[in-house]
């Protein structure tokens, strides 16, 4: 049987939060058979230019998975590619919402498990809407947060959508505008 989804650089030196986010994304991956791989460059991602420099790749193949908020504190987790902007009213309204606001750290970490900088796609600490942007579905791999700041997760963006229950909608601007 193939293997379904692995981490490079294992040996790299992670704390221990950063090890048992990876390690629940991992089993997660494994749990839903999904075929994807954590890449770890070694190197700081901190923006979407530096990740793609450092695996190699076009900015636009690296993901932005951004969650907010509106009402009560009911959160969406957005996915874009990473030369798109989010579109607030675009989200609101593939959300059926009105205003929504950029969740604070600590909503993120309660909401996915992950911390900014490393909100994976999938395998969130509990079931949040979860819209696609249509763009996103054009590449063949993307690249999005991996449960950690310094690492990536490689996933096919139907991957996405199929475990995430995800709905695809045009959400973002292209870049520049």
């Amino acid at each position: 049987m193939p293997e379904r989804s692995r981490m490079t650089n294992p040996s790299r030196e992670t704390d221990v939060t950063t090890t048992s986010t990876v390690a629940a994304l991992l089993d997660y991956l494994r749990r839903h058979e999904c075929v994807a791989e954590i890449v770890s460059p070694g190197v700081p991602m901190p923006t979407v230019p530096l990740a793609a420099a450092a695996i190699g790749v076009e900015p636009e193949q690296i993901l932005k998975s951004l969650v907010f908020v509106y009402g009560s504190g009911t959160a969406v987790l957005a996915v874009a590619s990473g030369t798109g902007k989010i579109n607030r009213a675009k989200l609101a309204a593939a959300a059926h919402t009105g205003h929504l606001k950029l969740a604070d750290a600590g909503t993120v970490r309660a909401v996915t498990g992950f911390p900014v900088g490393g909100v994976a796609p999938v395998g969130h600490a509990i079931q949040i809407q979860v819209i696609v942007d249509h763009a996103v579905l054009a590449l063949s791999d993307a690249y999005g947060g991996g449960g950690a700041d310094d690492v990536l997760l490689r996933i096919s963006p139907a991957d996405i959508v199929r475990l995430t229950d995800g709905v695809v909608a045009d959400i973002a601007d292209p870049a520049g505008h």
